[in-house]
């Protein structure tokens, strides 16, 4: 008990019916880094967000730090008495503040201090710096530094908030995903800074999906799939193989070299050379009326497709072929590429697919507004009736056109921006995570509609983490490694379990796996 950080013992948690967590046990070492991995799905957020308060536990669930009993639910910010800190992907720095700024965020927000003197505070920062050996400017504003000196930051500035809480006692640091957009010289600068926050007394857990950097910085790992241990293993002795055999539950398979992804077919659409932030002169092709899945390990670069190929987000270089007409990806904007006939339904369907505040009526006939004006004012009586006929073909729950969107649950409101898009019988669909938040129930609606827009002779092109989905859906499914294609399935080779075996087998070489 001495020796242990923290220790979760029994630890369960259940969405309505469903098991998120089921009686797991995950013991931290004092002076350890502890690689917590699993696929997505296998429990890794709900274990992190128990331990932030975010989530109260199951009945039955304990939980110790430095061997003392803590009792659940956490309330809301008590991690931070305990001595525990968070990093998480996305950092949670403010762009526009100074890099001082966001380091004092959490002091200045607790403080009762009526003036501050900024240069003093400056000063400070330096020294706590150079302390790490970083040369970082207190006084440059957060959106000026580079990636991995945003990540150093977010990380020293949770390290000093556990130490200002458990100054003689040796704190926990929870890094989650800290290195997926970061290239390779970046993560070892971040790993020296994790060596040497472990050297001071502090406990790192370490989540990834990178097996190769959690067998170079852990000294231990705990796999989870479905909800449960599927093992701890000292990493210093163990091969990439043995932790993959955890997180898929078998051995991986051989693969076989194979075509390229664009192998040669009756294709309606081609992107070429495409290349953007994390992709690398990808080409694809999809015939008319394919379903093409494209996923990959986190920060593999697969979500950027959709966005680079719509304009989302911006393209270095490369070209998009689709019928007769080649658009220019390095120029062109979503505007353009809703007028070749392409359409996007992005993963942030509340703030980028839709206006929760006004009526299903207003979001669905957005991209036809032409067809219901009547005498040089909209009809409203028309755009009512066309958004009452799109709920019914689309089955939405309730078919009420004048509530507002919010007013939906996820699945429904995901059905009315298929709705909103599809009506315009696009050539190209891009999908990002099409049925994120979606219900059992309908997530088979939305895998209909997107099946009947085929039928009727799109291209789809859906980037999705969920394989079980992709699985189901898709004709064919693209693996990415380090922004280029390194895997295709197809035929039989489709499933939920040979897509998740492809994606950790990726980054050893540019292979197919046999239909």
């Amino acid at each position: 008990m001495a020796a242990e950080a923290l220790a979760f013992r029994n630890l369960s948690k259940s969405f309505g019916g469903q098991r998120a967590l089921d009686g797991v046990d995950f013991h931290l070492r004092r002076g350890e880094v502890h690689g917590l991995l699993g696929q997505n799905g296998s429990g890794k957020s709900t274990l992190i967000k128990i331990l932030a308060g975010y989530h109260a536990p199951d009945a039955g669930s304990a939980l110790s730090v430095r061997g003392e009993s803590v009792p659940l639910p956490l309330p809301p910010g008590r991690f931070r008495a305990l001595g525990i800190s968070f990093v998480h992907q996305h950092l949670a720095l403010t762009p526009t503040l100074s890099v001082v700024e966001n380091l004092l965020i959490g002091r200045l927000a607790a403080s009762r201090a009526l003036a501050l003197s900024w240069s003093a505070e400056a000063a400070r920062a330096r020294a706590v710096f150079a302390r790490y050996g970083l040369d970082l400017d207190p006084l440059a504003p957060v959106a000026k530094l580079s990636a991995v000196e945003r990540a150093l930051l977010a990380i020293v500035r949770a390290v000093e908030e556990m130490r200002a809480a458990a100054p003689q006692r040796g704190g926990v640091l929870v890094l989650d995903e800290p290195t997926p957009f970061l290239p390779r010289r970046d993560v070892e600068r971040l790993f020296a800074l994790i060596r040497g926050v472990v050297a001071e007394g502090a406990s790192v857990v370490f989540v990834s999906h990178d097996v190769d950097e959690v067998l170079e910085i852990t000294d231990r790992a705990t796999v989870l799939r479905d909800g449960r241990v599927a093992g701890s293993i000292e990493t210093r002795g163990a091969s990439k193989a043995d932790l993959v055999r955890l997180i898929i539950g078998r051995d991986l398979e051989p693969l076989v070299n194979g075509p390229p992804p664009a192998a040669a077919r009756a294709d309606a659409i081609r992107a070429e050379a495409v290349s953007g932030d994390f992709i690398n002169d990808l080409s694809l092709a999809i015939g008319r009326g394919e379903v093409v899945g494209i996923t990959g390990l986190l920060g593999s670069g697969y979500e950027r497709v959709p966005y680079l190929l719509y304009g989302g987000q911006p393209a270095r270089r490369g070209r998009l072929v689709i019928g007769a007409d080649e658009l220019d990806l390095a120029a062109i904007t979503p505007a353009r590429a809703i007028g070749a006939g392409i359409v996007l339904i992005p993963g942030d369907r509340a703030t980028s697919a839709a206006i929760g505040t006004l009526p299903i009526t207003d979001n669905v006939t957005m991209p036809v507004l032409d067809t219901v004006f009547r005498a040089w004012a909209l009809s409203r009586r028309g755009m009512a009736q066309l958004a009452g006929e799109l709920g019914r073909r689309f089955e939405v729950v309730p078919n009420r056109p004048a509530l507002p969107l919010s007013a939906l649950s996820g699945g429904n409101a995901q059905k009315v921006v298929l709705a909103k898009w599809l009506q315009t019988r696009p050539r190209l669909i891009l999908l990002d995570e099409p049925t994120q938040g979606v219900d059992v129930g309908a997530r088979q609606n939305v895998f209909a509609a997107i099946r009947a827009a085929a039928a009727d002779g799109a291209c789809v092109l859906c980037a999705s983490s969920d394989y079980e989905q992709l699985a189901m859906l898709c004709d064919r499914v693209l693996i990415l490694s380090h922004g280029r294609f390194a895997a295709e399935l197809a035929g039989g080779a489709l499933s939920k379990e040979r897509i998740a075996q492809a994606c950790y087998h990726a980054s050893d070489a540019a292979t197919e796996i046999a239909a």
